[in-house]
């Protein structure tokens, strides 16, 4: 009997449990060649902590915005003027330069009913795409690929720029894949403890220090290995003209970039940035994640468009929550509800703002209105966009917008 403990068994268990849906979604895709034009793509940008919407995309002609934020609202000679009323914060040059070629929508309002301010809970429910009343296990990504891998030949994927894999991304059948380097997922599928389970071969009886069972690592080791090599080796076909930030999220911005112009499966992707709780100080911190989120998605959007891949791409922006309408006496602002969306692509059938900026004269309890669901975002996004069933993967029918 092999024993693992702890810390080896979460090693390897992540990595076999991310890759679960490889053997079919990878392995069918062994080829050495570029992703022609026309191959749709959704980057899924997470910002993590509940990023404060009203200093995001900020109202400075309502007097009421600076009322309620006397030394943290930002001023309108700062703000990078989209509209007489409206205007984005000033880390966002990139994103201003994008909303004057008519490449960036925002969408404004968005929550869900009977909002949570639990980042667990709020954060589930987008994830899921569920009602807040109830607890779902799978979510809206993880379902596309269940029912475009069981409705159609060719199979799709999606990867998660991440060391775990959310909620999102995990289906009933199938489950996308969370890696941050090809280059560290390979060598961690090359392991001596990989190749000393393989090397059991089928007779593996394992366990970890409280003695649950992990024979279902053998059964995915094997196609881990190969498809580890496979995402490696695409990995490489491209490398990127622009020069992309040094941080995290220009990183993993970067990593994209490379795999969409190389990995003929991927339909997907999914990364998180950001520590917006700025319960305190929000002003300095704001700037900084901002101006990080501005600097990587300038850098991606550049490298597609020397690629001509614009068009077939559309990044979106989502927080788990906005923040209350009245600073704090931190310096801050605490968790609130609705918030905005930035929806980014060269094919966009609308942009500019797509609605109506924050309604500040009929707050509930403190906090904005939500007007438009998030999930008509999402079954959008699915119908118009990836073509697929929008009604059976969100469990229900939702209004369609027109940004795509």
């Amino acid at each position: 009997m092999l024993i693992l403990n702890r810390r080896k068994f979460l090693q390897v268990g992540s990595l076999a449990s991310a890759s679960v849906m490889m053997p079919k979604l990878l392995k069918a895709f062994e080829k050495d060649h570029l992703v022609p034009p026309g191959n749709k793509i959704l980057v899924v940008v997470q910002l993590s902590g509940g990023n404060d919407g009203l200093n995001t995309v900020i109202p400075y002609r309502n007097d009421i915005y600076y009322k309620l934020r006397p030394t943290l609202g930002i001023a309108r000679e700062q703000a990078l003027s989209l509209t007489d009323d409206i205007g984005l914060h000033p880390a966002l040059q990139g994103l201003k330069g994008l909303y004057d070629e008519g490449a960036l929508a925002i969408l404004n309002n968005v929550g869900y009913p009977d909002p949570d301010r639990s980042h667990f809970r709020s954060m589930d429910i987008w994830q899921s795409a569920g009602p807040s009343s109830e607890n779902w296990s799978d979510g809206w990504i993880g379902r596309f690929l269940d029912a475009q891998c069981a409705a159609c030949d060719k199979p799709v994927q999606a990867l998660e720029i991440d060391d775990t894999l959310s909620l999102a991304m995990k289906g009933i059948r199938q489950k996308g894949l969370a890696f941050k380097d090809p280059d560290k997922l390979q060598a961690a599928a090359n392991d001596r403890l990989f190749k000393e389970l393989l090397g059991k071969e089928g007779n593996i009886s394992a366990a970890t220090d409280d003695h649950q069972p992990v024979d279902y690592l053998y059964k995915t080791m094997s196609a881990t290995m190969s498809s580890a090599g496979y995402i490696k080796n695409q990995f490489k076909a491209y490398k990127t003209k622009e020069i992309f930030p040094a941080t995290e999220l220009g990183k993993n911005m970067q990593t994209i970039a490379r795999l969409i112009m190389s990995d003929i499966s991927t339909k997907i992707y999914y990364v998180s940035h950001g520590a917006f709780d700025t319960h305190v100080n929000q002003l300095a911190s704001q700037q900084t994640q901002l101006k990080r989120l501005d600097e990587a998605i300038t850098a991606l959007t550049r490298e597609l468009k020397s690629n001509n891949r614009f068009q077939d791409v559309v990044i979106v922006t989502f927080s788990e929550f906005g923040r209350r309408v009245a600073q704090n006496a931190g310096g801050g602002t605490d968790h609130g509800t609705a918030n905005n969306m930035f929806i980014i692509g060269g094919g966009l059938k609308q942009h500019g703002l797509l609605n109506q900026g924050p309604d500040l004269e009929h707050l509930v309890d403190g906090d904005l209105q939500y007007q438009v669901d998030f999930k008509s975002v999402y079954a959008t996004l699915l119908k118009n966009w990836l073509h697929a069933d929008d009604g059976a993967i969100l469990r229900q029918q939702y209004t369609h917008l027109s940004f795509v």
